[in-house]
C-alpha cells in the first residue's frame, strides 16, 4: 500500500513539473505553430494538377464522408479499401493530405533528434546531418530501395541500424581520451563524405532508370509522391521516440551541466548518453526512411526553440515536437510552389537556409575549443 502510495506521489510530481513548465512563451509557441503548421497544409492541399479554391480544399478536409467513416480510416491506418468519396474528397485525403502529414511525422522526428544529439554531445553544432547519421541511414535505405526493395516495410529499422553504425563511427574517430566538439563535427564530415560517396557508388547497381530518378530524389529529400504507406511506416516510431526523448528530458538537462556532475548526481552518464543517442537515431531514421536526408533541419529547428523558450530540455521539446513540423510543412509548401508546375526537393529548401545558418554557428563561438 505505501510503495503504490509513493508511486503516485511520484506520477504526481512528474505531472505537477511538466505542468510547471508551461509559461506563456512555450504555450503561445506551441499555438502559433499549430496554426502554421493548419494554414500551410492546408495551401498545400489547396494546389495541384486538379485546381480547387482554398474554400473547397476546407470543405473537402472536413467532409463527414471521411471523418465519420470507420472505413475510411481503416484505410488510412491499416491500408483497406477507401470508400467512395466525392472526387475533391478523394484528392485531397488521398494523394494531397497524406504528404501534409508525413512532413509533420517528419518534422517532428527530425527536430527531436537534432535536440537530443546537441545535449548528449554538449554541442550545439551538433545534428543528424552533420554528425554522419542521416548520411549512414540513408546509405541503408538507399541499399533496401535499389537491391531489396521487397523490403520496403522494414525501412525505418534499416534506417536505423545505419545511422547507428554511422554514428558509432563519427564516435570512435573523434574519441581520444574523450571527445571535443570540434572532433565530433570533423568526425561527423569525414563519416558523411564516405557514406555519401557509397551512396552515389549504388546507382551503378541500378538497371531501372525509374528507380534511379526516385534514388535521386530520395537522397536530396523529398516529399512528393508520399502517401499513406509512408504515414504507416512512420507513425509508431515517430510516437515512441518522441516519447521517449520527452521522458528523458531530466537526462538531457543533466548532460548539459557537464559529465563530473551528472556523476555526482548519481547519473551512469556513457549508458544514459548511447540510451539517448538511441532514442535520437530512431527519431532521425524514422524522418529519412520515408522523407530522404532533408539537410540541416535538425540543427536549425532546436536553435530556434531554443531562443524562444530557453534552454531547459522539458521546454525545448515540447517546442521542437510543434516547431518542427509547423516548418517542415512551410518549407514543403515553399518547395511545391515556388517554381509551380516543377517541384523543387524540400532538402533543397532546408540546405539552402540551414547551411549559413549552420557557418553563422560556427562564426558566432568565441572558443571551438581543442582538436
Amino acid at each position: 500500500m505505501a510503495g503504490e502510495t509513493r508511486g503516485a506521489t511520484d506520477a504526481w510530481s512528474r505531472a505537477r513539473s511538466w505542468l510547471g513548465t508551461l509559461d506563456g512563451s512555450l504555450f503561445g509557441l506551441c499555438v502559433a505553430s499549430v496554426v502554421v503548421a493548419f494554414g500551410a497544409g492546408l495551401l498545400q492541399v489547396s494546389f495541384g494538377a486538379y485546381s480547387m479554391t482554398i474554400v473547397e480544399a476546407w470543405q473537402a478536409v472536413f467532409d463527414p464522408k471521411v471523418w465519420f467513416s470507420v472505413q475510411a480510416w481503416q484505410s488510412f491506418f491499416l491500408g483497406a479499401e477507401l470508400p467512395e468519396l466525392p472526387k475533391r474528397t478523394l484528392i485531397v485525403w488521398n494523394i494531397r493530405m497524406p504528404r501534409v502529414i508525413v512532413a509533420v511525422l517528419a518534422g517532428m522526428c527530425l527536430a527531436v533528434s537534432g535536440a537530443i544529439f546537441q545535449a548528449v554531445t554538449r554541442n550545439e553544432l551538433a545534428s543528424p546531418f552533420v554528425l554522419g547519421v542521416s548520411s549512414g541511414a540513408g546509405l541503408t535505405v538507399l541499399l533496401t530501395l535499389v537491391l531489396f526493395s521487397s523490403l520496403a516495410p522494414f525501412l525505418p529499422l534499416f534506417a536505423a541500424v545505419g545511422g547507428s553504425i554511422a554514428f558509432l563511427l563519427v564516435y570512435m574517430i573523434a574519441w581520444k581520451g574523450g571527445t571535443s566538439p570540434v572532433r565530433l563535427v570533423l568526425a561527423g564530415v569525414i563519416v558523411n563524405m564516405v557514406f555519401t560517396s557509397l551512396q552515389r557508388g549504388l546507382f551503378f547497381f541500378a538497371d531501372d532508370l525509374g528507380v534511379v530518378q526516385s534514388a535521386l530524389a530520395w537522397i536530396t529529400g523529398s516529399l512528393t509522391g508520399v502517401g499513406w504507406e509512408e504515414f504507416r511506416i512512420a507513425i509508431i516510431p515517430t510516437l515512441a521516440a518522441t516519447l521517449l526523448a520527452l521522458a528523458g528530458a531530466r537526462q538531457l538537462n543533466l548532460l548539459l551541466l557537464g559529465e563530473e556532475t551528472a556523476r555526482s548526481l548519481g547519473m551512469s552518464v556513457e549508458r544514459v548518453r548511447f540510451m539517448l543517442s538511441g532514442v535520437a537515431i530512431l527519431a532521425a531514421s524514422t524522418a529519412i526512411s520515408v522523407a530522404g536526408i532533408i539537410g540541416f533541419f535538425g540543427l536549425v529547428v532546436p536553435h530556434i526553440v531554443r531562443l524562444i523558450v530557453g534552454s531547459d530540455y522539458r521546454r525545448l521539446l515540447i517546442g521542437c515536437v510543434f516547431v518542427g513540423p509547423a516548418l517542415m510543412v512551410v518549407a514543403d509548401v515553399g518547395a511545391r510552389l515556388a517554381l509551380n508546375p516543377a517541384q523543387v526537393p524540400v532538402g533543397v529548401v532546408t540546405g539552402v537556409v540551414g547551411g549559413p545558418y549552420f557557418l553563422y554557428l560556427m562564426r558566432r563561438q568565441e572558443q571551438m575549443g581543442e582538436i
